[in-house]
C-alpha cells in the first residue's frame, strides 16, 4: 500500500499537470505524445490526470519527447544555479507503482532536481521484493550506473542475471530491457545515476 505521505508528495509535484502543460504548449495531442514515446494513450492520460505515478523509464521517455530534462518535473522553478545543495529532508520521493498496483515495485528520490540543465540524473532508489513472474522489464535510451547501498538486489536482462551485494556496482546501456527486485524482505537501496541520451 502506498503511504499517504508519498501520495501527498507526488501530488505536490504536479508531474501530470506539468506534462499536460508542456504537451499543449508544444501543440501536441495525446496521440502525438504516444507516438513519440511509445507509451499508450490511456497510460499517458492517467499520468496527466495524476491517477498514476510514472517510473523513471517512463518519465525519461516523456521528458525526451517534450525536450526537457527529467529534473524539470521535480522543480518548483526553472531558475538555473551553478551549484545546487539538497538537504536530506528536501528530497522528492516517488512511488513508481500506479497507486496500489505493483507494476513498478520501487521508490525513487530525485537527488539533484534543483539543477535544471544537467547531463546526469542521480536518484536514490529503493527496490521492493517481488516474484520473478511479476517483474516488469523496462528500457529507455541512455546509460545507467547503480551502486548498491543496502540489501541484496537482483538485476535481470532478457539473457542475464546479476546479484548485487552492498558495495557492488553495475553500469549498463538502458536500451537493454531490464528489471530489478530485492531478494530480501527489506527493500534494497541503491544510488542510481542515469545518463539520458540526448
Amino acid at each position: 500500500m502506498v503511504s499517504d505521505e508519498i501520495k501527498h508528495e507526488v501530488r505536490k509535484l504536479h508531474i501530470g499537470k506539468k506534462i499536460r502543460e508542456l504537451r499543449k504548449r508544444a501543440g501536441l495531442i495525446l496521440q502525438d505524445l504516444s507516438d513519440r514515446t511509445g507509451l499508450s494513450k490511456p497510460l499517458l492520460s492517467q499520468i496527466e490526470k495524476e491517477v498514476v505515478s510514472p517510473p523513471i523509464a517512463t518519465l525519461l521517455k516523456i521528458s525526451k519527447a517534450l525536450n526537457v530534462d527529467i529534473g524539470f518535473f521535480f522543480q518548483d522553478s526553472s531558475h538555473e544555479e551553478k551549484v545546487v545543495f539538497v538537504r536530506r529532508d528536501e528530497s522528492r520521493a516517488i512511488d513508481s507503482r500506479s497507486f496500489g498496483r505493483e507494476e513498478g515495485g520501487y521508490y525513487y528520490e530525485a537527488l539533484a532536481y534543483k539543477k535544471s540543465k544537467k547531463y546526469m540524473e542521480p536518484f536514490l532508489v529503493e527496490f521492493k521484493r517481488k516474484r520473478v513472474e511479476k517483474l516488469s522489464f523496462l528500457s529507455h535510451d541512455g546509460e545507467e550506473f547503480i551502486y548498491l547501498l543496502e540489501g541484496t538486489l537482483e538485476f535481470r536482462t532478457e539473457n542475464g542475471r546479476y546479484i548485487l551485494q552492498p558495495g557492488d556496482s553495475l553500469y549498463f546501456e538502458s536500451s537493454i530491457p531490464h528489471a530489478y527486485r530485492s531478494l530480501e524482505r527489506r527493500n534494497a537501496k541503491a544510488l542510481t545515476v542515469v545518463y539520458p541520451a540526448r
